[in-house]
């Protein structure tokens, strides 16, 4: 086939099957648009053919997110075109996209949060289950550290090191800092330590793995998105945690470049997403400093 789709999705095989499955979509669909403007294979595509697609998703109502990840497929393919000698050039090289409209998960209120961390539980402390001590601390550290879904899933007991009160994390690109644990925090990782993790325990478990599931495997991003169903008022995302995380500490003064640090992130661009103010401590500077507030 003159596109050679099939051998350009075995080459994107060590991404993500999301990835791979997206790639080959976004591609099958422009090489249906551009054959029946007569185009037969990548040598006949060039700059002027791949701005006009875009702007076809645009009429056809596609999100920004879409026509974005569009057109990042269409460069890959056209990078890995020209490297195959497939094509004379690339004429995907500096091809733009609208960017996505930014949204980022809301900033849980502190009543929110509240019941989120400490829900009444039948017969008080007494009454707290294995599976309600490993919630317990698995929200607390989403909230209280700031981790990452992954990066909390990924956790071994050897990791936390609750005297010092600090947690070794593996981020993205395997790049490892230590974030802090604050004490009821560190409390409720001792509460399912000591005893309630040993019940969950069997055969298969992994030895080390600092949470586990029911089945008794490494915790996993869904079994973390059951715990927030459970436990959440109204439907929450993980990531809306570690943002309410962020918010908070910038709004009570904290220097972003000591978020950066706790979140891990490789630019300071990235975390500026988060400094977004909220509306009490908008309100909050408002009246203190406005002379006619």
């Amino acid at each position: 086939m003159p596109w050679e789709i099939d051998a350009f999705r075995r080459s994107v095989g060590g991404l993500s099957p999301a990835s791979v499955r997206a790639y080959s979509s976004d591609l099958t669909r422009f090489v249906e648009w551009a054959s029946r403007g007569g185009a037969e294979g990548p040598a006949d595509v060039d700059r002027i053919t791949l701005r006009r697609y875009l702007a076809y998703l645009a009429t056809r109502r596609y999100a920004k997110a879409s026509i974005a990840r569009a057109a990042a497929s269409l460069r890959s393919y056209f990078q890995w075109c020209a490297k195959r000698g497939l094509i004379d050039g690339d004429p995907s090289a500096r091809l733009s996209a609208p960017s996505p409209d930014s949204k980022l998960p809301r900033v849980l209120g502190h009543a929110e949060l509240q019941e989120l961390l400490e829900p009444s539980t039948p017969n008080g402390p007494a009454g707290h289950t294995p599976t309600d001590r490993r919630d317990d601390a698995v929200l607390e550290l989403l909230y209280g550290s700031g981790l990452r879904v992954a990066e909390l899933c990924g956790l071994d007991i050897d990791d936390v090191n609750l005297s010092e009160l600090v947690v070794r994390v593996t981020g993205k690109g395997s790049k490892e800092r230590q974030v802090l644990l604050h004490e009821q925090c560190a409390h409720a990782i001792r509460a399912w330590l000591d005893g309630p993790r040993s019940v969950m325990v069997t055969e298969a478990s992994p030895g080390g793995a600092l949470f586990l599931n029911s089945r008794g495997n490494r915790l996993g991003s869904r079994d973390v998105r059951r715990i927030l169903d459970r436990r959440s008022p109204v439907p929450t995302h993980p990531h809306a945690l570690r943002h309410s995380f962020a918010t908070h500490l910038l709004d009570g003064g904290a220097d972003l470049r000591v978020v950066q640090e706790l979140l891990g992130h490789a630019s300071l661009q990235t975390t500026q997403v988060y400094t977004h103010v909220s509306k009490e401590r908008l309100l909050t500077v408002y009246s203190g400093t406005h002379p006619r507030a």
